[in-house]
């Protein structure tokens, strides 16, 4: 992990390679025996001899320009002749205090590992390299060589460097199946703390599918073995000598190891790796919906006994399922035979899919499962389809005879129709349809779920409705069958989607 850099996650430090080592001794009760797994070697030694010669150093300057904003330093300004004159100029000379801006180079260190000697090809870590004008890569032997950037991904914190080895021998290794390692299963770390140089540490994998709140696809391996600041980018090795993960970030308070660090998992890495060697970006599935917890109340409304899976809250106009494959309302409980147990695993799933490939996918909807076969699109495209869109899939099925009235209070809520009149007053969009949401009561179970006025009801228990009367009739109908709580599929104003549980009792 390079020595200024931080990586931040809720209610917690993560720190992108950390700082102390601190020595001390642990006593053992003589009633105590240790016991020791069969593949938990006494001595590292050979497996270290065998990889450190392809665990490098990477050195990376940057040219970083002088502020003269508020956080700027300003030249003082000195009486004319002042004997401080000289001493100034010299001190704010290229370091941004004068008028004229500045410039100074900026140093940092990481770690990496080469995956292909032939080609010269070195992984570690984007934030190691990021926004650098020189990167320079050293190994054991004390040979540096310059590298150019193949590419990056900043979701997965992933970059791959290419060196010439102008005839020098390189050392390789390779990646290893990540899937297989179990907590507990010795694991060996190496890197470049505090650019000392390669450094070997052992631990046990702590833990696994870990989500620190880095990115997207956050599915870390933990570990107990030291990783201090440099240590960025630097591999993680099973007892074969396998890269299962890439050293990442730590938790700690000071700065330094205590214990518990992070790394990507070669799973996740490997491909991410192969896309960048071959296109120099990454070509992620994508299957165009937004999606939001399936919490316990949101499963008993829909009449699911557990809650699992991604809820789809909303789905992207113009993308893959926008042909009603998939629909909003719908739970996505499996994906290509692979089991989404929660929200987060469906986009790393459909990530890590191909794009063009035609899929499986096993759905919830109103309360019956049934497989769906999706093709999938380009993630990167789809990223900017959906930053233009508002996602409003609501197919409003109106059609009411009854008579209709203007406003109604439910739920803690004041309903109204939606008209020229409120979507001026509320600034919805046109393409909006459902019932307006004109007052939430105070302490209300309607506020308490964060509802706003403004927002509109589209959907309640995945059926439209159109009028305050829809409204009522819907909850009415819901009590009636026993539900304790009425699922609200609510559009914000301009059209994004998002499901609300409010308790009826």
């Amino acid at each position: 992990m390079t020595s200024n850099t931080l990586l931040r996650a809720a209610r917690r430090t993560l720190v992108a390679g950390a700082a102390v080592l601190v020595l001390g001794t642990v006593a053992v009760p003589s009633f105590v025996t240790p016991t020791f797994a069969a593949d938990g070697p006494a001595s590292v030694a050979d497996l270290a001899e065998r990889v450190l010669g392809a665990v490098v150093n990477i050195s990376t300057s940057q040219t970083v320009k002088g502020a003269e904003g508020p956080g700027a330093v300003p030249m003082p300004q000195l009486p004319e002749g002042s004997p401080f004159q000289d001493f100034f100029d010299d001190f704010f000379k290229n370091r941004g205090g004068d008028k004229g801006g500045g410039s100074q180079k900026v140093q940092s260190l990481g770690s990496g590992f080469v995956i292909d000697a032939e080609q010269g090809i070195v992984v570690t870590n984007n934030h190691v390299i990021a926004d650098a004008d020189d990167i320079e890569v050293n190994f054991s032997d004390g040979v540096t060589l310059k590298a150019t950037l193949v590419g990056t991904d900043t979701k997965t914190d992933v970059a791959v460097l290419k060196v010439d080895p102008k005839g020098h021998k390189l050392t390789a290794v390779k990646f290893g199946d990540s899937t297989k390692m179990r907590v507990g299963d010795w694991v060996m770390a190496v890197g470049n703390p505090f650019g000392l140089g390669g450094t070997v540490t052992v631990g046990i994998v702590s833990a696994r599918n870990r989500d620190i709140n880095s990115g997207p696809y956050d599915d870390f391996i933990q570990t107990d073995a030291a990783i201090n600041r440099g240590n960025s980018g630097g591999p993680l090795f099973n007892s074969a000598g396998e890269v299962i993960g890439m050293n990442t970030a730590i938790i700690s308070p000071s700065g330094g190891s205590i214990g518990i660090g992070f790394s990507i998992p070669s799973q996740l890495a490997s491909g991410v790796v192969d896309q960048l060697r071959q296109y120099g970006e990454t070509r992620r599935g994508w299957l165009g919906v937004r999606i939001q917890p399936v919490t316990d109340d949101i499963a008993e409304s829909l009449g699911m006994a557990t809650a699992k899976g991604a809820l789809v809250a909303g789905v992207i106009k113009g993308g893959p399922v926008d042909n009603g494959t998939i629909q909003a309302g719908d739970v996505v409980i499996k994906f290509d035979g692979k089991d989404i147990h929660e929200m987060r695993d469906l986009p790393r799933v459909v990530a890590e899919s191909p794009v063009g490939k035609a899929v499986d996918v096993l759905i919830v909807r109103k309360g019956v499962e049934q497989t769906v076969k999706v093709t999938l699109g380009r993630l990167e495209d789809g990223e900017k389809l959906a930053s233009g869109e508002n996602g409003n899939t609501d197919q409003n099925k109106g059609g009411d005879k009854a008579p209709a009235v203007s406003t109604a209070s439910v739920l803690g809520m004041t309903v109204g129709e939606l008209n020229d009149e409120t979507r001026k007053k509320f600034s919805i969009a046109g393409d909006v349809s459902g019932v307006v949401i004109t007052d939430v009561a105070k302490d209300s179970a309607a506020a308490e779920r964060g509802i706003q006025p403004g927002e509109v009801i589209t959907e309640i228990a995945q059926e439209s409705v159109a009028t305050p009367k829809d409204v009522m009739d819907r909850i009415g109908a819901l009590k009636e069958q026993g539900r304790k709580n009425a699922l609200l599929m609510l559009a914000s104003k301009t059209g994004e989607l998002r499901f609300v549980t409010i308790r009826m009792d």
